[in-house]
């Protein structure tokens, strides 16, 4: 057994930039609704909610129309996980 760490997104922080960032650069929801082609606004709150996050395509558009790069969204946190396998094992292959 051994034990790493894995990348994971932290969703809820993720939601607040998706949300901070609209706001800097001073959309509406409405707005984003019909930049990303959406029937209605739901998503885009549930994106800032962090009940979903976009697909990276709507990342993109996000990004680009705020001015920022996908990265500047996401919030990354680490968790450690056991493996059944030697990590040497893993190395090697």
């Amino acid at each position: 057994m051994c034990k790493i760490n894995r990348p994971i997104i932290n969703v809820a922080a993720t939601a607040a930039k998706i949300k901070e960032y609209r706001i800097r650069a001073g959309y509406s929801v409405r707005e984003i609704q019909n930049i990303l082609s959406f029937s209605s606004p739901e998503a885009v709150y549930a994106y800032e909610k962090g009940k979903y996050l976009p697909t990276i395509d709507n990342m993109i558009i996000l990004a680009d129309v705020y001015g920022v790069t996908v990265d500047d969204f996401i919030v990354r946190d680490v968790i450690e996980v056991e493996c059944e396998c030697d990590i040497a094992e893993v190395k090697s292959a």
